[in-house]
């Protein structure tokens, strides 16, 4: 399957792992361990950007723990609708982008965010666009989080690919070989059940 099919999948995407299927559900135990790692390194002034936000339920809880200045990347426009009915205060507090990640990522300043994070999300770039790894790790000033899902990755540079619901493509990476390579150091990783929670530091 090609970039551009894969992000138009996510992009029309309903139902099941839909932006309403998120919020129906919201703010998770990864919401809490996502803002207790955020709360570990950094103070609530940070700028905290999410790959793939969804309709917000990760950040709300950030917001919902002083944090204001949140930035979120979205290419699924029902996202803002439900966001703005689910979550209002963080709809208008902050600022989000109806895009892909490859499309605006480069537009980002050196540095620009404290804190990077995507959940489930990574997981997701096809293999001609990893260079958006490159680029997160150039708009991270000092951590970065990943939620994802590594399937029985061996540690080569080529991922495996599994299908969700038969028709997109989920790339199993492994996370720590695709930062530590690009010169961040890990601090932390904790294997789930279903994803692996890696934090990365821009120095150790």
């Amino acid at each position: 399957m090609d970039p551009d099919t894969v992000r138009h999948e996510w992009a029309d995407r309903s139902g099941e792992y839909s932006p309403e299927y998120y919020a129906h559900y919201g703010p998770n135990d990864t919401s809490e361990a996502i803002r207790a790692t955020v709360d570990r390194y950094l103070s609530d002034e940070a700028a905290v950007l999410e790959i793939g936000c969804s309709s917000g339920r990760h950040l709300a809880h950030l917001l919902e723990g002083g944090y204001t200045n949140l930035t979120g990347v979205e290419v699924n426009d029902d996202a803002f609708d439900v966001m703005a009915e689910s979550y209002p205060e963080l709809a208008s507090q902050g600022t989000f982008y109806h895009d892909t990640i490859e499309a605006v990522v480069e537009d980002f300043a050196d540095g620009q965010f404290d804190a990077v994070f995507a959940v489930e999300t990574l997981q997701h770039i096809h293999p001609d666009s990893t260079w958006v790894f490159d680029e997160l790790v150039r708009i991270t000033d000092d951590l970065l989080v990943t939620v994802e899902n590594e399937g029985d990755s061996d540690g080569t540079a080529e991922p495996d690919v599994t299908y969700v619901s038969e028709d997109i493509p989920l790339y199993h990476r492994d996370w720590h070989r695709v930062f530590t390579d690009r010169g961040l150091v890990e601090v932390d990783a904790v294997v789930g059940e279903r994803d692996t929670r890696r934090t990365f530091r821009t120095e150790g």
